[in-house]
């Protein structure tokens, strides 16, 4: 069951070089620089997470308080009344349609003189 190699006795199923003191130092070492590593990594995702947290949670406060803008304005019109927001963005909304139609004619006609020498 022994093997003599070299002048020496090697027994079966040994193989590979025995650890010393100094490999198992520097296996801990490792084994804490990967620890250390690890729980920054750790840390960073968890920053990450709560940012997007507060992200989304700053987002459904701006949309709750849209959405109950839009319920002050529907009552409003239930009542019978037009909040001046609405007629504001109607009015915008018209003048932006005759803005609009301006810039169109306009470069309509420039196209028109542009093709006609």
């Amino acid at each position: 069951p022994f093997q003599v190699v070299g002048g020496k006795v090697k027994k079966p199923g040994k193989r590979g070089r025995k650890p010393a003191k100094i490999d198992l130092k520097a296996k801990l070492e490792r084994s804490r620089q990967s620890a250390r590593e690890c729980r920054a990594r750790k840390k960073l995702r968890y920053q990450y997470l709560e940012e997007l947290v507060s992200s989304r949670e700053r987002a459904i406060c701006a949309l709750r308080e849209e959405l109950e803008m839009y319920k002050q304005w529907c009552m409003a019109m239930d009542q019978g009344k037009i909040p001046s927001e609405i007629k504001a963005l109607l009015t915008g909304e018209e003048q932006g349609k005759a803005q609009q139609n301006s810039i169109k004619l306009a470069k309509a006609g420039k196209t028109e003189a542009n093709s006609n020498p």
